[in-house]
């Protein structure tokens, strides 16, 4: 009885260690993506898109507020047509899934668009991170809804 007993309280310590320790491996996965994001909004106050090419996989897809769906070569190229004079986010939040993170939060922008109009925009966004095969997390989709007032 002794015996099992200890063989018992043996696995809820180890069970417990591996939860505590998926836990912290999240919460570091999570500032990881936090980081990333900023690097995004980083590229938009500087109007210089090339520091978020390395951010997006190969097959990135981006589905914007008015429903175009773009690759990566189109978003890229969007993203130097625009530009910006002010942009921030609000309230990013990331949910980490394994080798699966989603961001969300809000974007606040002024500036022209990559058509040259005036942009003013209030969105929510949804980006979702996986880790690839070498280790490194990339963006590989982004939606955006304009947020109504």
């Amino acid at each position: 009885m002794t015996r099992t007993w200890t063989w018992c309280v043996m696995a809820m310590l180890l069970l417990a260690s591996a939860a505590w320790g998926q836990d912290k491996k999240a919460a570091g996965t999570e500032k990881g993506i936090e980081a990333l994001e900023q690097q995004w909004l980083q590229y938009q106050k500087t109007n210089n898109p090339d520091m978020v090419a390395p951010l997006l996989a190969d097959k990135f897809v981006s589905t914007g507020s008015d429903g175009k769906v773009s690759d990566k070569a189109q978003s890229l190229a969007s993203a130097k047509a625009t530009k910006y004079d002010s942009v921030d986010y609000e309230d990013v939040k990331v949910t980490v899934f394994g080798d699966t993170a989603i961001a969300t939060g809000g974007f606040k922008a002024k500036g022209t668009d990559d058509k040259g109009k005036p942009l003013d925009v209030n969105e929510h966004f949804t980006d979702t991170w996986m880790k690839m095969p070498s280790g490194k997390w990339q963006c590989i989709a982004s939606h955006t809804s304009t947020v109504k007032m």
